[in-house]
């Protein structure tokens, strides 16, 4: 579905929120993680090495824009990927970033002739 132009300033300010949820690397590699299939908070701290307040405060963050979706399951809260355009956005922005750096190696491997040399 095509997006209204100009955006709804609504619109403008969900969009920007994920974006922000997405701006953190520890987010990316939780929901890179979570591609595999739910996973509880203890799960997701043991595979990033990190702290469980560290991994709740961003799994919090995911939930409240919308990425991921939660359910207790005795004294455990798993989470699971709610959208999974997400995904496909993240392998959209990887493939874009393996061009760049394709372009900037050809560039660099033909004697720095490119732009800007």
């Amino acid at each position: 579905m095509p997006l209204p132009r100009p955006l709804p300033d609504r619109l403008a300010g969900l969009i920007a929120c994920r974006f922000r949820a997405l701006a953190e690397p520890a987010r990316v590699k939780l929901l890179d993680h979570l591609r595999d299939g739910e996973a509880s908070v203890q799960e997701l701290t043991d595979a990033l090495g990190t702290s469980q307040q560290n991994v709740s405060q961003h799994m919090a963050m995911l939930h409240q824009a919308g990425i991921v979706k939660r359910r207790k399951e005795g004294n455990f809260v798993r989470y699971e990927i709610a959208d999974p355009g997400i995904l496909t956005m993240c392998e959209q922005v990887c493939g874009s970033l393996q061009r760049d750096i394709g372009d900037l190696h050809a560039m660099l491997g033909a004697g720095g002739s490119g732009p800007g040399a």
